[in-house]
């Protein structure tokens, strides 16, 4: 019989964003306290941690102090200081996931070399260091330019369609990535603790919206066959065995046209794509990554019902401080579970929260969350 004792584990988080929030959220059910370190004095995090540092996370002495007065440490943005991490690694520190996993994440060329030594199914691509480079690859075009650091949420992406497109392109360290022509995004959230247990969640698809380059919807399950699914989830579980990851495992995926699987990217953290685990799966992705750091076994993945996730994005055209048109109206919905994400202030597409909504069907849970998408507008006033 082992013992537990929550209340006195210190878990420090870098990052102080949506994704830290509910991860608290979930930490308080566990009594566990919680510190984290943001550059944003007014971090969505900031209210509800046991404690909070204003600082950088890619300062190697701020995550240094930061971090010595914690029992494990993890992050819920990548770019991190990873040789802050390394040092208080080698103090004794858990850091879950491991920096050697970050350093990988953080450069998506190290990242697509990873899939190719591992047998990782991933989109054609070459490495250039500047812009100049893109000479020598036209015959490689058209391509999806992604600088190997610090790019997210759409931001250090650009498609290079022709030797038009150069001028536009970025001039840094860079992946070019061969179009994909594919029929659907998939994710998978794989999870793996200590003791090399692994767990996943369902497949779930995602829809894009194509302006932001930001997820706009998200169905689960996932309209695929039990071939393409377990497909995917043998490639996730691979994916998470390969760099003997400890935590939550997000990855990405492009169902082609001809029905193959490849790997587009990875995350290292509860991730967009599993909002919808709160209240429509048996263990939430937080829990499960809280599960996986602290050495415990996961929960059950099961969907205990349909659901479609909506990403609250700031309106165009508005920016200041943030005002929810048609909450009221939202919260009639059947179904609708409301999560907003203290953001004080809104700008076009930027993320404020999400919606999501949960019915016997997934088509009821589509019709529902089309209605909330309508609705719920981010405005300034």
């Amino acid at each position: 019989m082992h013992t537990f004792s929550s209340s006195s584990i210190r878990l420090g988080i870098l990052g102080g964003g949506q994704l830290g929030r509910m991860l608290i959220q979930k930490a308080v059910d566990f009594n566990i306290s919680t510190f984290v370190m943001d550059p944003d004095a007014n971090a969505p995090c900031r209210d509800i941690c046991t404690g909070f540092v204003h600082g950088n996370f890619k300062s190697f002495d701020e995550v240094i102090r930061f971090g010595r007065d914690m029992d494990v440490i993890t992050v819920e943005i990548e770019h991190v200081n990873v040789d802050a991490l390394e040092e208080l690694e080698r103090m004794g520190k858990k850091v879950y996931p491991q920096p050697s996993v970050l350093r990988v994440v953080q450069d998506k060329g190290l990242q697509k070399e990873f899939y190719r030594l591992n047998t990782i199914p991933t989109a054609e691509f070459r490495l250039i260091e500047r812009r100049e480079d893109l000479e020598n690859f036209t015959d490689f075009l058209p391509v999806m330019q992604k600088m190997r650091k610090s790019g997210y949420d759409g931001k250090g992406v650009t498609p290079l369609k022709t030797k038009a497109d150069f001028a536009n392109a970025f001039d840094e360290p860079s992946v070019l990535e061969r179009f994909i022509d594919f029929d659907k995004e998939l994710s998978v959230i794989v999870s793996r603790n200590a003791d090399g247990v692994v767990s996943h969640f369902p497949v779930v698809e995602l829809e894009f919206n194509r302006e932001a380059n930001l997820v706009e919807f998200l169905f689960s399950p996932a309209s695929v066959t039990k071939e393409q699914s377990d497909a995917a989830v043998a490639i996730a579980i691979h994916v998470i065995e390969s760099l003997k990851m400890v935590g939550l495992l997000a990855v990405e995926m492009f169902l082609t046209k001809q029905g193959t699987i490849l790997v587009n990217e990875i995350a290292p953290r509860p991730h967009n794509s599993g909002h919808q685990t709160i209240e429509g799966n048996v263990t939430s992705q937080y829990e499960q990554h809280l599960r996986a750091i602290l050495g415990l076994p996961p929960g059950a993945t099961a969907i205990t019902q349909p659901s479609v996730m909506v990403n609250v994005l700031g309106a165009k055209g508005f920016t200041g401080d943030a005002h929810y048109k048609g909450f009221h109206e939202v919260m009639a919905i059947p179904g609708a579970h409301v999560h907003l994400y203290g953001k004080q202030q809104t700008k076009p597409f930027r993320k404020m929260g999400h919606v999501t909504v949960t019915a016997p069907t997934l088509e009821e849970a589509k019709i529902n969350a089309l209605k909330v998408q309508q609705t719920l507008q981010v405005v300034s006033v």
